[in-house]
């Protein structure tokens, strides 16, 4: 007994070590480029080509000035923001309303809506580019600001649809009808029933929104011509040219642009997090 007693506790600090080297691996693994995307940023050109890991020897904090002026990435931050909090709030007005009737509705052709909605997710984006191009273009709406809007909240409907149609169909039944005694009309009960207690599904499906909209290249790149109009992720191209790259100065871009990104995971995380557990136990 005392024998397999010491074997157990050898195996179960053994498997300690391996849970916390993977751990930390992961941790590493995922931290390390942008650390080192970060320091690269803070270098002169030629320390970067000489030494890609090591530290800078003077912190070049210039280069973040000249990422925000030289390119007026600064301008195309702004349309990343309205472009991307626009289609999230209209895309959320949407998925909401249709997440509403095809959870808490019976009517023909429900369960087809339903099974539309869930293959929209598995549809790739750059499948959709020529009719998207071919209607924005027929509408007037390239190298516009609405055109983009209008393409990044319909191409987000399908999952968000999703993630919150599992929300809706979790709460009970007899919550609306207490309402529909209480008088509550439709607009009523789902103002003040289902939105409610929707919120966290809501929220998570409304921050993945966002950060597709802010992360998107393709069809930013496609419908707009312009830098007026164009978003922060284009911006980025414009310290590459036909000679030479302007290394420092694109990664500082690149670190301006991943900021926005991770405050709004910082702000909804409890949101997002409570999301995607609860609709692996409802949904």
């Amino acid at each position: 007994m005392v024998k397999g007693s010491k074997d157990f506790k050898l195996i179960s600090v053994i498997g300690n070590i391996l849970k916390w080297f993977f751990l930390i691996f992961l941790f590493v693994y995922a931290l390390f480029p942008l650390i080192w995307l970060t320091i690269s940023s803070l270098k002169t050109n030629a320390e970067f080509m000489a030494s890609p890991f090591s530290l800078p020897e003077t912190w070049q904090w210039g280069n973040y000035v000249k990422a925000l002026t030289v390119s007026g990435i600064a301008r195309m931050m702004f349309n990343s923001v309205v472009i991307s909090i626009a289609a999230t709030l209209l895309n959320v007005l949407i998925t909401s309303m249709s997440a509403y009737a095809v959870s808490r509705f019976e009517f023909k052709g429900n369960n087809l809506l339903q099974m539309m909605f869930s293959a929209g997710v598995l549809v790739p984006l750059n499948a959709l580019m020529v009719p998207y191009f071919i209607l924005i273009t027929r509408l007037n709406l390239d190298n516009t600001m609405l055109g983009l809007i209008l393409v990044y909240t319909a191409i987000g409907i399908p999952i968000s649809t999703f993630i919150t149609t599992g929300f809706m169909k979790s709460i009970p039944r007899e919550l609306e009808e207490s309402a529909v005694i209480d008088g509550a009309n439709f607009y009523v009960r789902f103002k003040s029933v289902i939105l409610p207690l929707s919120r966290i599904g809501i929220v998570t499906a409304g921050t993945f929104q966002f950060l597709t909209c802010w992360n998107e290249f393709v069809y930013a790149n496609l419908l707009t011509s312009s830098p007026e109009v164009r978003t922060v992720q284009l911006g980025i191209r414009y310290f590459t040219n036909q000679f030479s790259t302007d290394y420092v100065s694109m990664y500082a871009a690149i670190v301006i642009s991943i900021v926005p990104s991770i405050v709004a995971y910082m702000l909804f995380q409890n949101q997002i997090i409570s999301g995607l557990t609860s609709g692996a136990v409802k949904g």
